[in-house]
Order: structure tokens, then sequence, then C-alpha cells
């Protein structure tokens, strides 16, 4: 059982029957002598994807749902079905592209990530923080634009489209933020 004093990002609790993941907690203790802690909290159902915001007073209880996170690799994409491998019992399933919607525009071969399991059945994907893709697909680098903070478009090797500064070029291979679908750098 967890407390609301365990509540903390990335903690998955059993919330209404369903597993849900912390995405984040903010906590106010209160001026008044015997008012109770308040932990504001925004929670991502893991079989749904809906978000929720709830309060709860200090003190309250939470179950541990039966979820563990194995490690996967993605193996291959045909047509809007994805196609993964657990990287424990070499189990192979698949998701639609409608149930992984956002993950899919990160998702390259062989790329290795994390499961969600709940009660014996694959629920969802884990992403790594940033991963590393190619830009296909932009407008020539403007020389001497380094320093601007003007931004364009450009089509990732997934193709899913974000904003890089105007002197990043096509063939360049980009570190992005998996949770904001953000530019963070050239990689390496």
């Amino acid at each position: 059982m967890y407390t609301t004093s365990d509540l903390k990002k990335g903690l998955i609790i059993d919330f209404e029957g369903a597993p849900h993941l912390v995405e984040s907690l903010s906590v106010s203790t209160p001026q008044a002598r015997g008012g109770a802690t308040i932990y504001k909290v925004r929670l991502r159902n893991l079989k749904t994807k809906i978000k929720t915001d709830k309060s709860f007073r200090g003190g309250e209880t939470f179950g541990q749902p039966d979820f563990q996170k194995r490690p996967v690799q993605f193996l291959y994409r045909d047509q809007d079905t994805f196609h993964f491998m657990d990287a424990q019992s070499y189990d192979q399933f698949a998701f639609e592209r409608e149930d992984i919607d956002w993950e899919c525009n990160f998702l390259k071969e062989e790329m290795s990530l994390f499961s969600y399991v709940y009660n014996e059945q694959v629920i969802g994907l884990d992403l790594p923080p940033v991963v590393e893709l190619e830009i296909t697909e932009t407008a020539p680098a403007v020389r001497g634009n380094s320093a601007t903070a003007r931004t364009k478009p450009a089509t990732l090797e997934t193709g899913h489209v974000i904003q890089v500064p105007e002197h990043i070029s096509q063939g360049i291979l980009a570190r992005v933020d998996t949770s904001t679908g953000e530019f963070l750098g050239k990689a390496n």
C-alpha cells in the first residue's frame, strides 16, 4: 500500500481500479493548526491514457497494481500496426496506431524501450526521455542564422514534424524530447 507521502512523479498506483501514473505533484501545507496537507496530483490512466487532476488529503492510501515495466524492442511497422518483442520472454505483440498515437512519432526499428504490463497484458509503452532521429526533410539551412531564434519545420525519419532552428539542415541527427516533441539539439 502507498500513502500520500509516498507519491512522487513516475510512481504507478492503483486508483479507481486501474493503474495510474503520477505525472506531476504539488504539496500544500496548511497555515492553520490542525489543517491537513493537500496533495494535488495529475494522474494518467495507463489503460485509457486519460489525464485526471485530483486532490488528496494527507494519510490517504492507494493500492499497488499488478503492474510491471518490461524491456521491449521495436521490430517493425506494417501499415498502421507496430510490432514489438519482449526482451525477456521473446514473445511478440503489436499495437495499432490509434493505441500508441503519440509514441509512434518517435519509434525507429531496433529501438529499445519499456512496455507497461498490467495483469499480464501489455497496455502501453514507456519511451526513453530523449531519442535521436534523423531529419529527412527541411528547408535549406540559412547561412549566418545560427544566432537567431527563428525556427522552421523539419520532418523526422518517423514522419513526425518538429520545429528546429533555421541553421539546421537535412541529414542532421536530432535529439528530441519524447514528452513534448521539442528539438533539444544536435546529437553528438
